[in-house]
């Protein structure tokens, strides 16, 4: 699954592999201990439909079925065929379940799965909630991961080596486990149910040319959108079954996305040119675990290098600077800028990456802060808030509306900003977890500001 890449000044963690590179691996009120509000989650979600041709959505469906991140091919589909049970062992935080029945509705409402809760040993998918120290002693880089044929992470050890754990070898899906940390914040917890689930019933393979879909790796979206929600769909749709060749779902795919998303039909194909793996490779060095800084800086220049020959102007072009950006921030500010502004200037060539150019608003914000510009600040995290919102993203919402405080404190509205203040630290527990790095979150952002010293 996802690499531990960071798409903003938040950590926020993705999923990742479980077997090797071909293993897929992301309203409740808690009182604070210390004092902070209460946290928030959200209680309705709102999805786009998706804007693209289904000749497009036809070559990603295939992409996405019958490759594994690796790159290799599998020989046939795989699915349940029948109702799909889901059950939660282990020591699951309180949010777990609420966020789990939310997802499975979703799954029931917008891709018509037949899928439910049980509390059955014999359930088809077990969610385990373990601690991330569990996890990482399976699998040392990752949040979270799903395997086939086990139920409880003790099994996991013994058998990641053998075919009994081999997506490859896999013919048909009857048992699988997800495996959750139970000591994350609540929405590292969610990210994980919504990305290990989807691809424990559906797609195992991430693309990178795809912009609006929690089936990548840039970890920009975190729920699943309505692409995911129609692959989905597609996946269970009755002229597909389990064993079918990847030729015999190509020869009927087209008529099941014209009958479950007509609006493609009449839509112009892009045809997005496929990410050679040099990129990929670059981009998980220069964003993910265990590199130096020289090591993640080169990977960087790398990507952008990759994307600058292929000429492309979507966002994987504009990924590459975000990734230069947040690499250059700590040497060269200057530098960083530049490159955040490039990457806003190509996400807006595109209507589908509004969320991407959220998280780019909060690092243009985090400078114009710092700057003493409160009034361009405010023009880049008010839009960028409702979008943030609007996807679920705590995390990043939590640390808009930080920024908003200082932004408004810049601009002498104190007394507003402290309200705003106030009312991000829900969706700041949902998002980053514990009060300590809410509190830490608080910090980093007031010492943007050039009137800190003024605050003392």
């Amino acid at each position: 699954m996802r690499k531990l890449l960071l798409p903003m000044c938040l950590t926020l963690v993705g999923c990742m592999p479980g077997n090797m590179a071909d293993t897929p691996s992301r309203d409740f009120v808690q009182e604070s201990a210390l004092g902070l509000p209460p946290l928030k989650s959200f209680a309705t979600s709102s999805v786009e439909a998706p804007t693209r041709s289904n000749i497009d959505i036809a070559r990603d469906f295939l992409e996405l079925s019958f490759h594994l991140e690796s790159g290799r091919e599998l020989p046939v589909l795989t699915r349940f065929e029948g109702p799909i049970s889901i059950r939660v062992t282990g020591a699951p935080p309180a949010t777990l379940l609420p966020d789990l029945t939310r997802l499975i509705y979703r799954f029931q409402s917008e891709a018509r799965l037949n899928v439910s809760l049980t509390n059955a040993p014999d359930a088809n998918i077990t969610v385990q909630a373990v601690s991330r120290a569990d996890i990482r002693k399976n699998l040392p880089h990752a949040a979270c991961f799903v395997v086939p044929n086990i139920s409880d992470i003790s099994e996991y050890k013994s058998a990641r080596r053998s075919a009994k754990t081999n997506w490859a070898q896999l013919r048909q899906r009857n048992r699988l486990a997800v495996f959750v940390p139970n000591d994350a914040s609540p929405q590292e917890v969610r990210d994980c149910l919504h990305e290990e689930l989807a691809q424990a019933i559906g797609p195992l393979n991430d693309l990178y040319r795809l912009p609006d879909s929690v089936f990548n790796d840039d970890n920009m979206h975190t729920v699943l959108t309505g692409f995911d929600m129609l692959v989905l769909r597609a996946y269970y749709a009755p002229e597909l079954r389990t064993g079918m060749s990847k030729r015999q779902v190509a020869s009927v795919l087209p008529g099941v996305l014209a009958r479950l998303n007509p609006a493609g039909e009449a839509r112009s194909p892009e045809r997005a040119a496929p990410t050679p793996r040099s990129y990929i490779a670059a981009v998980q060095t220069a964003l993910g675990p265990g590199a130096s800084m020289p090591q993640r800086r080169k990977a960087a220049e790398k990507a952008l290098e990759i994307s600058r020959a292929f000429g492309w102007q979507d966002h994987r072009r504009a990924f590459a600077h975000y990734a230069m950006g947040r690499i250059a921030l700590q040497s060269d500010p200057n530098e960083a800028l530049k490159h955040f502004q490039a990457a806003d200037q190509f996400y807006a060539n595109s209507s589908a990456t509004t969320l991407h150019r959220a998280y780019v608003a909060s690092q243009l914000a985090s400078h114009a802060i710092s700057e003493g510009n409160g009034v361009r600040a405010l023009t880049l995290v008010n839009p960028a808030m409702h979008i943030a919102k609007e996807h679920e993203n705590a995390a990043l919402l939590s640390t808009l509306m930080l920024l908003r405080a200082e932004a408004l404190e810049l601009t002498g509205r104190s007394s507003e900003a402290q309200h705003v203040r106030l009312d991000s630290l829900g969706w700041a527990r949902y998002g980053f977890g514990s009060e300590w790095a809410v509190r830490a979150k608080m910090r980093e952002i007031s010492t943007l500001s050039p009137r800190r010293g003024q605050r003392g």
